[in-house]
């Protein structure tokens, strides 16, 4: 009797090491997808109530219209409980859907085509792991002809080129891995490259800036005069990990990047890359000359700035290192587009909160005491000291940003 209790017990030891032994590659999977989820920020458009995670409703603005990002969670109903993994790589790889639904292309899938397919199925693990949540989302809001899903075939034969992404032999484990993650998962053109009629990717013209509406997503070449061609590995590093460097304070969409995203992903792959980052060429745009300090717009500009703004950016424009951001030679400052210190002069602004600086630093709102003309004036003054040149601030973008952010 003894020996058999002792079978059995040992039959069950064995089954329990052999469940173990099974488990432990699903749980490493769910683990890198709930990663892969991170690194592409999937939150950012699919989320819109923290109780409801992945359940979407996002509104993404377009120049063609609204789009709503979808509900990615397994719900049967409303999200993607019929889908299959066939489904979900046909999505990421092609953008097209279940029963062959074509997706628009504020779905990244341009970029996540590069993904590889082992990386797809751990993203699809984690999503199956996820609560099912009901949550009807008419993610098309377009106005017609644009909301006719058949005109992506179009779209698609101008703008997409599917393909996984494919190692450059010439270049480091480390520079390959960082051109993955940014290219890929991390669809950073989808923010900062250039867009066309159509609004696909002007990939001639890769991560050299691009307008986001009320905000301006900078280049992010190693351009030295409005790229991060002064920027040294360790700064984009810690911009990434910290939103907060030697030259800038991350705001807006990026801040929200910052705390959604980057600031937990892995070490190396932040120093992936930023090693990528500064190896890439730099864009072709040069430095104007900088407005004469005599021009009527300098004179009014550092009238304001004087009485507004150097309390906290200081009379030379240094700022404070990682409380109020530095604008004397920032590459930020000199960007082709002013939209985004347009949006800040007039809305204020709260960067991002991580877990390494948790008190985020603010900058309250001018709109209710400068006008059109003040606001242009005043940047137009630090867009043009201190080393930083480029064009003047028009009033009449003040009046429409000032109209953009009314609602």
């Amino acid at each position: 009797m003894k020996k058999l209790i002792s079978f059995y017990a040992g039959l069950l030891a064995l089954a329990a090491w052999t469940g173990h032994a099974q488990a432990q590659p699903e749980y490493d999977q769910v683990e890198k997808g709930r990663y892969l989820a991170v690194v592409g920020d999937c939150t950012a458009c699919h989320t819109t109530d923290a109780a409801k995670p992945f359940a979407g409703g996002f509104r993404i603005d377009t120049p063609f219209g609204a789009l709503l990002g979808a509900n990615i969670t397994p719900d049967v109903e409303t999200g993607i409980g019929k889908w299959t993994f066939d489904d979900f790589q046909r999505a990421m790889s092609e953008g097209i859907g279940h029963g062959g639904k074509r997706l628009y292309g504020a779905m990244p899938f341009t970029a996540y085509t590069k993904m590889s397919r082992e990386d797809n199925q751990a993203l699809w693990a984690y999503l199956q792991t996820l609560q099912p949540i009901y949550h009807p989302v008419e993610t098309n809001q377009l106005p017609f002809p644009f909301n006719i899903r058949t005109s992506l075939i179009a779209w698609n034969w101008l703008n997409f080129t599917k393909g996984v992404y494919t190692p450059d032999p010439t270049q480091s484990a480390e520079w390959n891995r960082g051109a993955y993650l940014v290219e890929g998962p991390g669809h950073c053109g989808t923010c900062h490259t250039p867009k066309n009629l159509l609004g696909g990717d002007k990939n001639d013209n890769f991560l050299q800036g691009n307008s986001l509406g009320a905000w301006w997503a900078p280049d992010i070449t190693n351009n030295a005069h409005t790229g991060i061609g002064a920027w040294s590995e360790e700064d984009l590093i810690a911009y990434l990990r910290t939103g907060v460097n030697r030259f800038d304070i991350a705001s807006g969409p990026m801040a929200e990047e910052v705390e959604h995203s980057s600031q937990h992903w892995h070490d190396a792959d932040l120093k992936a890359v930023a090693v990528y980052l500064k190896a890439g060429k730099a864009s072709t745009d040069k430095a104007p000359a900088a407005l004469a300090a005599d021009d009527s717009r300098m004179v009014a500009g550092k009238a304001i700035y004087f009485d507004r703004c150097s309390a906290c950016h200081n009379s030379s424009g240094t700022g404070e290192a990682n409380i109020f951001p530095r604008l004397a030679d920032n590459p930020l400052i000199r960007a082709p587009n002013a939209a985004s210190l347009i949006n800040v002069v007039l809305a204020g602004s709260r960067a991002g909160a991580t877990d390494s600086r948790p008190t985020a630093p603010a900058m309250p709102s001018f709109a209710w005491n400068l006008d059109d003309a003040q606001v242009a004036n005043v940047l137009t003054y630090i867009r043009n000291s201190w080393g930083n040149a480029a064009a003047p601030v028009n009033a009449d973008d003040v009046k429409e940003m000032r109209k953009t952010l009314r609602p």
